[in-house]
């Protein structure tokens, strides 16, 4: 089970995962003022109660009573928690190598900080994740009618070619979009209803994946986000968010949370699949086998 204090702490989920993750507890007119934050965030949150209220339409009170079922004391709580993370969404690997490097190097050395940092990363992912987004996640994925075509950044797409290579193997009709213009146009020139597509999009987010994302769900097609804890622009167009942290011993973000989150998810995956996973597998390595591929 997620740790209730962690999933309850703005700190370290981020400030969208904790509204997403108490959706369900909420009144109409809150998830109004909810779902206005997610679609512009976190600049719909940057502004008077007034304006928020105004673009939610509903009333100053609703607002304030949201925020105090989130956790906050009052709404300047609740903007200077934005105002932090807006800070560490923007952090680059050479921001936080200038940080290190100014506030003196960890003498301990690159292997104990991985022994700190990495297993406690991935635990808290897993921890903290919203069982309802895996569980979607897993049935769309699930459902085969769906095509599905994944596409990631310029470190990310890395983990996305990962996830799809074993989406071929355990249900097919799974590709990742390629980088040329020409090619990515061909893939895309039909999106529609019967196609879901998986982004992974992590902060100093590219606009090109938001654009992507709006593009594809003006289309019909559904969309599944792999981000981190700031959660990305496309959460507030994805049916399902899954997000990771990127604690890491370096001056990069880790992926290693987020291909344990895969892992967990191609494991979930062929348990709901069951006996189809078997048969696709036994196809696929008869298939390699038969036109010399070993």
């Amino acid at each position: 089970m997620p740790n209730s204090e962690a999933v309850d702490d703005p700190h370290v989920v981020g400030v969208a995962a904790l509204i997403r993750g108490r959706l369900g507890e909420c009144s109409p007119a809150e998830r109004r003022v909810a779902r206005t934050l997610l679609a512009a965030y976190p600049s719909a949150g940057l502004g008077t109660v007034a304006a928020l209220a105004e673009r939610a339409e509903v009333s100053a009170p609703t607002v304030l009573r949201l925020l105090s079922r989130l956790g906050f004391g009052g709404y300047p709580e609740f903007q200077r928690a934005l105002r932090d993370e807006l800070a560490e969404r923007e952090t680059s690997p050479l921001t936080a190598y200038r940080a290190a490097e100014h506030g003196g190097a960890p003498p301990e050395g690159a292997l104990p900080r991985a022994e700190a940092t990495l297993p406690a990363a991935v635990a808290g992912t897993l921890a903290d994740l919203p069982r309802g987004e895996l569980d979607a996640a897993v049935r769309l994925l699930a459902d085969q009618q769906f095509r599905v075509t994944a596409a990631g950044g310029r470190f990310s797409a890395l983990v996305a070619n990962y996830l799809v290579l074993h989406l071929m193997q355990v249900r097919g009709n799974s590709r990742l979009l390629p980088p040329g213009p020409v090619a990515r146009a061909d893939m895309l020139v039909d999106v529609g209803k019967r196609d879901l597509v998986v982004l992974f999009d992590f902060r100093r987010y590219e606009e090109p994946t938001l654009a992507l994302a709006r593009e594809v769900t003006a289309r019909g097609a559904r969309v599944v986000l792999f981000t981190d804890r700031w959660l990305s622009p496309v959460a507030g167009l994805a049916e399902v968010v899954l997000p990771a942290r990127v604690d890491s011993p370096s001056p990069y973000d880790s992926f290693v949370p987020t291909l344990a989150l895969v892992e967990t998810l191609v494991a979930a995956l062929i348990d709901r699949l069951g006996p189809v996973a078997g048969a696709r597998l036994k196809a696929m390595e008869g298939a390699q086998q038969a036109f010399g591929d070993h």
